[in-house]
């Protein structure tokens, strides 16, 4: 008989469960998906098989580019035993006016569980799963079928779940005695590359104010991030560490112990791009690079390094070098970022396997 530690008892209960928002899971809830990835990275490390999740099939459904979160996505199915399919979001009939509850049915006919990234547009993508999620269960249900069909969110507009607990696992993995009281500089950066989502931030503000950092928002006036998310961090703040905003990147660095510089697009041309054509959306990009270069000045350097506590520099990759952050800094944390990276395997497994019910088949002794 299988002995289960008190962990994975208290996991039986999240089956079912999809992952589209960090803030709808608890404290506890998202410690242990930490808890149950570390246990997966450590299997894995070990060369223990971890095929929980035989003959399934789980899709990617991807609307805008990605390598990491579609090599992460596509390793959490292959070591869970699944067989992963990564769809492109263009190759959809989404653009010929399917809805979200179509697509949702269309795919979970054959899914057995399915991971989307929809970030680009303000107040789509999050809506966007949700519609899917509830195609998927109308379906199930409709026909009697018992299958569960979890989403796992892999980058909205709003948040980016696997993102930020994969962050926040390698962070309870640097400071083995607590997060409480460690600050964390989560500020813009300049970027001459594209005007990126703003959800990275938005995501890491939501998550890590609940685990007792004390979390320094920067970036230049115009770069604010949506207000449902900053207004949701401060409540989180005043129960768990604390929360501020700041237009002085050097101030948020002063006495940091981690730094997440990163750029993302403007706050009100990231509005526009809501029902924008093609050709409106290159004028928004134009205008955003635009925009981006008025603070070229946004650079974690070593000189901004030197203001910190020694801190540890995290960033979700691809970071672009001589602008986000110079090479000097970027090279020093290499094997710290891949390290970072690699946690988003885990994690993704961990939701799968809390959602399809199988986490409790890993014994105590393993």
């Amino acid at each position: 008989m299988t002995v289960l530690t008190p962990m994975f008892e208290s996991l039986v209960l999240l089956r079912g469960r999809s992952m589209l928002l960090t803030s709808e899971w608890s404290r506890d809830e998202l410690a242990a998906v930490c808890d149950l990835a570390q246990l997966f990275e450590m299997l894995d490390r070990t060369g223990r098989g971890t095929h929980l999740l035989p003959n399934e099939l789980h899709y990617g459904l991807f609307f805008d580019n990605s390598t990491r979160t579609k090599s992460s996505w596509a390793g959490a199915a292959a070591r869970l035993g699944a067989h992963p399919m990564v769809v492109d979001g263009s190759s959809t009939q989404v653009a010929h006016g399917e809805t979200a509850e179509e697509t949702g049915a269309m795919l979970g006919m054959n899914a057995h569980a399915l991971g989307i990234r929809h970030d680009l547009i303000l107040g789509q993508g999050n809506k966007f799963m949700r519609g899917v999620k509830k195609g998927i269960d109308d379906y199930l249900r409709l026909n009697g079928e018992a299958r569960i069909v979890p989403i796992i969110n892999l980058q909205c507009d709003v948040d980016h779940p696997t993102q930020t607990l994969a962050d926040l696992t390698f962070l309870r993995e640097r400071f083995p005695d607590g997060l409480e009281g460690k600050t964390i500089a989560v500020s813009w950066a300049y970027s001459p590359s594209y005007a990126k989502p703003l959800s990275v931030p938005q995501g890491l503000i939501m998550l890590l104010t609940r685990f007792g950092m004390n979390v320094r928002l920067a970036h230049p006036p115009g770069y604010e991030l949506m207000p449902e998310s900053t207004a949701l961090a401060a409540r989180y703040a005043a129960e768990s560490g604390s929360f501020t905003i700041t237009n002085d990147m050097d101030e948020a660095f002063s006495g940091a112990h981690v730094v997440y510089p990163k750029s993302w697009g403007p706050y009100d041309l990231m509005c526009e791009r809501v029902g924008a054509d093609a050709a409106e959306m290159k004028q928004i990009e134009r205008r955003a690079l635009e925009r981006n270069r008025e603070h070229t000045a946004w650079i974690c350097d070593e000189t901004r390094m030197n203001l910190t506590h020694k801190a540890l520099y995290m960033h979700c990759l691809p970071a672009d070098i001589g602008a986000e952050v110079s090479a000097s800094v970027l090279e020093r944390f290499r094997y710290s970022l891949a390290r970072e990276a690699n946690k988003k395997v885990y994690v993704i497994m961990a939701l799968l396997a809390l959602a399809k019910g199988v986490a409790a088949n890993i014994s105590e002794e393993l």
